[in-house]
């Protein structure tokens, strides 16, 4: 019996930990992507993050052609494509590509923030003048117009296809048959929650990060929706972290080791995810552990009962549409088998 009756999917980073290397870590992230489609997921989406060595998810379009070739059914997308880094058209005709060659199973979730630091967002974007993020709705509706071919008549772009673009052959009754993968905003503040309500868009949250603003954002979004062609009612999803063990005691270690990756990212020393014997041998000051807590306190972390629990309290309390679990785990079978945990005790009919 499922948890609840609401799709669950994955968010992964493809964390690299340390003692591994990229390519491993990105064997690991399609291996995960395979049983996640066994097990009954419902979406994979893969982030966005530059100069990063822990992370080896710095191009979502070209994973996401190698995972969807190495799966069937499982929809896939971004979580996001940090749009400010990229020329919209460039995005629309990569996601025209991936929704050609793989038909009805390809997201474009859109984010605002750069993932990464200040330099190395000067040196995606090549001008200092594109590090503002206040142009970002204009960026978002050429995107949209792009992949949706609906620039208004004397728009500067009118007359641009994105190709491959939303028309994708002929229908068997004769006419142009219209698909296109479906955009999401997401967002880890009320910004993105107002803007995504304002369009029409499905929204997903950064709980994970920002669990604080959570409820906050997802009243925003249900407040100022506003319907669609693409949705008539709201549709919220959240990434929750969650990283699962066959013992508490197990989880939280693991938990411990990524608490201390991202110590690190906060304090400017970004590095491989530790392992937890390294975090275990960390000299931990009283101030790096107040930073644990507070970075733990809205995460999911436990044996299979543990999980269990939080897993329903969190979607009771928030009331989504969708819940999207990561779990960055050191090592592949924990990290397998942290997801395989979350799916038993969610009732996914695959596992």
């Amino acid at each position: 019996m499922p948890l609840h009756a609401i799709p669950l999917s994955v968010l992964d980073l493809a964390p690299v930990g340390s003692g591994y290397t990229a390519t491993e870590a990105l064997r690991t992230s399609t291996e995960l992507a395979r049983r996640a489609e066994r097990w009954g997921f419902h979406r994979f989406w893969v982030a966005e993050h530059h100069n990063m060595p822990g992370i080896a998810s710095s191009a979502p379009p070209v994973l996401l052609a190698h995972l969807a070739a190495h799966t069937s059914t499982l929809r896939l997308g971004s979580g996001g494509i940090m749009l400010p880094n990229h020329a919209p058209l460039v995005v629309a005709e990569q996601f025209g590509t991936l929704q050609a060659l793989h038909p009805g199973r390809i997201d474009i979730g859109i984010g605002r923030a750069p993932g990464t630091d200040q330099a190395t967002a000067r040196a995606l974007r090549r001008s200092e003048d594109a590090l503002s993020v206040d142009d970002f709705p204009q960026q978002l509706g050429e995107l949209i117009g792009f992949l949706t071919a609906s620039f208004r008549e004397g728009h500067l772009f009118e007359r641009i296809r994105a190709v491959p673009g939303p028309v994708s052959g002929i229908a068997p009754g004769g006419e142009w048959e219209a698909s296109r993968a479906p955009v999401w905003l997401l967002g880890s503040s009320g910004y993105s929650a107002r803007l995504a309500g304002a369009l029409g868009l499905p929204f997903a949250f950064a709980h994970h990060f920002s669990a604080v603003h959570t409820l906050p954002a997802l009243a925003l979004y249900r407040e100022h929706f506003t319907p669609s062609e693409d949705l008539d009612k709201p549709y919220s999803m959240i990434a929750a972290g969650v990283i699962a063990a066959d013992t508490d005691e197990e989880a939280r270690r693991y938990a411990l080791a990524q608490a201390l990756a991202m110590l690190r990212l906060r304090t400017g020393r970004p590095g491989l995810l530790p392992s937890p014997d390294e975090a275990e041998q960390h000299p931990w000051t009283e101030a790096e552990r107040d930073f644990v807590r507070t970075y733990q306190a809205d995460h999911i972390i436990g044996g299979p009962a543990t999980v269990r629990a939080g897993l329903d309290e969190l979607v009771s309390r928030t009331g989504v549409d969708e819940l999207m679990v990561v779990s960055n785990v050191h090592g592949h079978d924990a990290r397998l088998r942290s997801y395989e945990i979350i799916a038993e005790q969610w009732g996914l009919p695959g596992v």
